[in-house]
C-alpha cells in the first residue's frame, strides 16, 4: 500500500477519534504501532483487528517504549498527559495533533493561546528535551480514515517543524497515512496549522493548499 521504509515504533498517546484512524493507517503500512489509554483494556477489540504488530497499553508504557509517539489527547488532557509522561518524551520524536480550539465572542474558531503563540512552539516549550513537528491538526477527524484510503494522496497535509530531520520522518509517516505532506516551514511558521488558522479546519489538494498557506508552487 506504501513505500514504507523502515518499520517504526510509534505510539499514539490519546486513542480517540484522531488517534484511532491514524494508528491504523500506520498499523496497516507495516509500523509497529502501541495505542497508549488509561484504559487499554478497552481498546482490545480494536487493536485485535490490526494484528499483532499493535497493541494498547498505558499512557506510560506507550512513551516508554516508542521512538515517535503521536499527541491525540483533547487539549483539555494536556496538562494530564505531561504529569503523566512528560518527562518519559525526551529524546523522543513527537507529533503534536492537539488544538487549543475555543470560540471567539462573535463565534469564529480561534486558538486560546496568546496572540502570535503557535501551538508547536507552545509545544516545544512545554517538551524542551523532545522534538516537535505539528501535524495531523486541519483535516476533520472523521475524515482522516476515508480520504487516505479512498482517494490516496489526492489530499495535502500540512505540517511543521524546526529539526529537518524529524520532519523527513514526518513526512514519511504523513504519506503512510494516504495524505501528501506540505511542508509550512518551522514551529514559529504553523499558524496556519492552528485553530483560526487559514488552513483550519479545511481540506485542499496539494496544490491549494500550497496557495491558501502562501507557499511558492
Amino acid at each position: 500500500m506504501t513505500n514504507i521504509r523502515t518499520s517504526l515504533r510509534i505510539g499514539v498517546l490519546g486513542a480517540g477519534n484522531i488517534g484511532r484512524p491514524i494508528g491504523r493507517h500506520w498499523a496497516v503500512a507495516g509500523h509497529q504501532v502501541v495505542f497508549g489509554s488509561r484504559t487499554p483494556e478497552q481498546l482490545a477489540e480494536f487493536v485485535g483487528a490490526l494484528g499483532p504488530a499493535s497493541r494498547a497499553a498505558t499512557l506510560a508504557e506507550t512513551a516508554e517504549t516508542s521512538d515517535v509517539l503521536l499527541l491525540s489527547v483533547p487539549y483539555s488532557a494536556w496538562d494530564n498527559l505531561l504529569q503523566t509522561v512528560g518527562d518519559r518524551l525526551a529524546g523522543k520524536l513527537v507529533i503534536d495533533a492537539t488544538n487549543p480550539m475555543g470560540l471567539s465572542e462573535d463565534g469564529r474558531i480561534i486558538s486560546t493561546l496568546d496572540p502570535g503563540v503557535t501551538q508547536g512552539r507552545h509545544a516545544a516549550k512545554l517538551l524542551p528535551d523532545a522534538t516537535i513537528v505539528r501535524a495531523f491538526t486541519h483535516i476533520m477527524d472523521e475524515l482522516l480514515w476515508s480520504r487516505g484510503t479512498q482517494q490516496m494522496h489526492f489530499w495535502g497535509m500540512a505540517y511543521a517543524g524546526d529539526d529537518a530531520g524529524a520532519k523527513d520522518v514526518a513526512a514519511g509517516l504523513i504519506h503512510d497515512t494516504g495524505f501528501t505532506p506540505i511542508d509550512l516551514g518551522g514551529l514559529d511558521d504553523s499558524a496556519a496549522l492552528d485553530p483560526g488558522g487559514v488552513l483550519f479546519p479545511h481540506m485542499f489538494t496539494p496544490a491549494d493548499l500550497r496557495a491558501a498557506a502562501g507557499l511558492s508552487a
